[in-house]
């Protein structure tokens, strides 16, 4: 009876909020009345004399992770409010978007940014009925990247802002807003649900929650997290450095081609030809790309964007670090030297020992990092750095304020090596964001998540599945496969999209996307639906619209040739060629 009676107040109370009007509550007095009290949240004090309230109506705004909503409009209470750290004397500029009464469905939503960059919009929330909130973490995130941040000045590292962009703002973001948000509607104790949904450094963000914030959240939606910041970073640079060390740089023409034969080489092998390649294990185990010598390639003259962080190069518009270029027309035909390139790259990172310092890209993804620059003065290709790895070697690790790497003269695999070491452990507790104890997360009922483009050209799939593997031997070192594999799946699902690029479709393979993955958490977390498989959507091709089912980790799909579509199955020798031992480090595990 108990239970009964908390459950008609709490209803009662939903009713009573719902029954106001947005004029009612979008008020300075009432947001500072619903302000946690000072000392209820442990070193956070609230500033109510900063506090503004303006209610909006019927605007257009985006629907989460940059999603647009079309022809849908919202009217929601903007708020801003200010807090400090006790003692401190810092002062952190918040913003929330509470939807109107009428549109609250008890939740609260928190998006993930991209790149060097947390989300600035706070409206993300308002599509699932929820308020939603975003934070200038202590250093403007409002109008800067952190990436701008980290150094103070040369040798004078930014470790406020650096915890901050890692973990800490986006947590006090939600300690602050979740305890707001009942209080705005004068919910009392009624269960309001919290969610996290973010991509590319957003999913990395999304893993910070689960690592860090655990018990905060009931759902959090990961994709391509930016695992392992100091060896995913310096991955960038790896393939420019092949080419150096080698003294050749391939047209990007011919690289394309390598990639574009694989695809069409290795697409059959999940049993289904459809232009994807679903399979990249079966890809790596059965393909050599040295069959494509000889090959011929052609490319008209065209302006291109070489990779910048988290976007393929042939998405619009590139990204933080990506660079333009200008290419001539090419043609020729594929050379043992191309192969020689493209091998070294899918291979991963090695030092001088030959012992494994990083994984790397499935072969068939984008080789976008490998592209050189075209020197119209000389009429040859020459070393091309992508920013997305150079400038975190200079500011993260060298500790200088400049945008690149000058070149990579004297720069050898051992030096790569060096430079991941010295920012896995100088960043071990902030941004490598790789801690496998998931206890409090799993203990609090929460739910996750996380998926991966198995073609990302910018964050190798392997990472993610490192890390799932990573959290399995923590989690149930002590349960047979299938039975961890059980235990995990009540709580945390992983899903490999076949072609998939980073954090989107891929142009290159017309493949299955999910595009209902907040509709999958919320139906998993409030009501229950735990999923066995996700849906993912085909947008382009000759299956366009058809809607497949992911097999979720360590499953892997095969084309049953029957209505049932892609079965689900076990390969041990697809599951081996995807695990990974980084003894080119001294510290050890690497998880």
């Amino acid at each position: 009876m108990r239970h009964s009676s908390r459950a008609v107040v709490a209803a009662l109370a939903t009713a009573t909020a719902k029954a106001a009007s947005l004029a009612d509550l979008c008020t300075v007095s009432n947001v500072q009345a619903a302000l946690p009290a000072n000392g209820t949240l442990l070193g956070l004090d609230l500033l109510p004399d900063t506090v503004t309230a303006g209610a909006v109506y019927n605007a257009s705004t985006g629907g989460g992770m940059g999603r647009t909503t079309s022809g849908t409009t919202y009217s929601y209470c903007n708020v801003t409010v200010s807090y400090t750290h006790t003692g401190k004397g810092d002062v952190i500029p918040l913003k929330y978007a509470f939807p109107q009464p009428s549109d609250f469905h008890n939740r609260f939503y928190i998006a993930g940014g991209g790149g060097y960059s947390l989300s600035s919009d706070a409206t993300g929330g308002l599509a699932y009925g929820a308020a939603s909130g975003a934070t200038s973490a202590g250093y403007d995130a409002f109008n800067y990247d952190f990436m701008s941040k980290v150094l103070y000045g040369n040798g004078s590292i930014n470790w406020d802002g650096t915890y901050a962009f890692a973990y800490t703002a986006l947590g006090e973001l939600t300690k602050i807003g979740k305890p707001l948000t009942q209080s705005f509607y004068g919910l009392n104790s009624t269960k309001v649900y919290t969610y996290f949904e973010g991509c590319s450094d957003g999913g990395r963000e999304g893993m910070s929650q689960v690592q860090r914030w655990g018990d905060e959240y009931d759902g959090v939606v990961a994709g391509a997290p930016a695992f392992r910041f100091a060896h995913q970073q310096v991955l960038h640079v790896y393939p420019a450095l092949v080419e150096a060390l080698s003294d050749y740089y391939p047209p990007p023409c011919a690289l394309d081609k390598i990639v574009n034969a694989t695809i069409a080489a290795c697409d059959p092998l999940d049993g289904r030809t459809d232009g994807v390649i679903s399979r990249t294990d079966l890809c790596m185990l059965n393909f050599n790309l040295s069959s494509i010598i000889g090959d011929s390639y052609y490319c008209a003259a065209q302006n291109s964007s070489s990779l910048g962080f988290g976007f393929s190069k042939r998405q619009t518009g590139g990204g933080p670090g990506s660079q333009s270029s200008s290419a001539p027309e090419q043609n020729g035909t594929i050379t043992a030297q191309d192969v020689a390139v493209a091998q070294a790259v899918y291979d991963g990172l090695k030092d001088s020992n030959g012992k494994q310092a990083y994984l790397s890209w499935q072969i068939g993804s984008d080789l976008g990092d490998a592209d050189p620059t075209y020197n119209n003065e000389t009429a040859a290709w020459e070393l091309n750095i992508p920013s997305t790895g150079g400038e975190y070697i200079t500011k993260f690790i060298q500790l200088l304020d400049l945008d690149n790497l000058p070149g990579l003269n004297n720069v050898t695999y051992d030096t790569l090596v060096e430079w991941i070491n010295i920012g896995m452990i100088r960043y071990a507790d902030s941004m490598q964001t790789t801690l496998p104890d998931l206890t409090t997360f799993q203990t609090s009922g929460a739910k996750l998540l996380h998926y991966h483009g198995e073609s990302d050209p910018s964050i190798p799939a392997a990472s993610s599945v490192h890390y799932w593997q990573s959290v399995r031997s923590i989690m149930y070192p002590d349960l047979s496969d299938d039975e961890a594999l059980e235990a995990l799946s009540d709580w945390y699902q992983f899903y490999l999209i076949p072609g998939a690029a980073h954090c989107g479709s891929n142009s290159l393979q017309p493949g299955p996307y999910p595009q209902d993955n907040m509709v999958t958490i919320i139906d998993w977390v409030e009501n229950g639906v735990k999923p066995s498989r996700l849906n993912a959507t085909v947008s382009s091709g000759d299956y366009s619209g058809e809607v497949q089912q992911l097999c979720q980790w360590p499953t892997r799909p095969l084309w049953s040739g029957n209505s049932s579509g892609f079965d689900c199955v076990d390969d041990e020798a697809s599951i081996d060629s995807w695990t990974y031992t980084f003894n080119a480090f001294k510290l050890q595990p690497i998880y």
